[in-house]
């Protein structure tokens, strides 16, 4: 599993997405799933999946499935 397919699977399972559900261009404010505790379960399910401990800065301004792929490239997880 690519380091993409193991974020795409994270945010399905912290937002209790289908299996098959589309993530790419998932935003806060587009799934009505995706509130404030839904954020710190796809927080600490990201920080489980990947080894990392992610600053509070990069937690609230994780907005988004593209902003999470730039905020995992800062602690050296390349997702392709």
């Amino acid at each position: 599993m690519t380091e993409l397919q193991r974020l795409r699977e994270a945010f399905r399972t912290a937002l209790d997405l289908p299996a098959d559900a589309p993530v790419d261009d998932l935003s806060y404010q587009d799934d009505e799933k995706w509130d404030s505790l839904a954020h710190m379960s796809l927080v600490a399910t990201i920080e489980d999946e990947f080894s990392v401990m992610i600053d509070t800065d990069d937690v609230i301004n994780m907005s988004s499935f593209a902003e999470a792929v730039k905020i995992l490239g800062k602690y050296g997880v390349d997702v392709k």
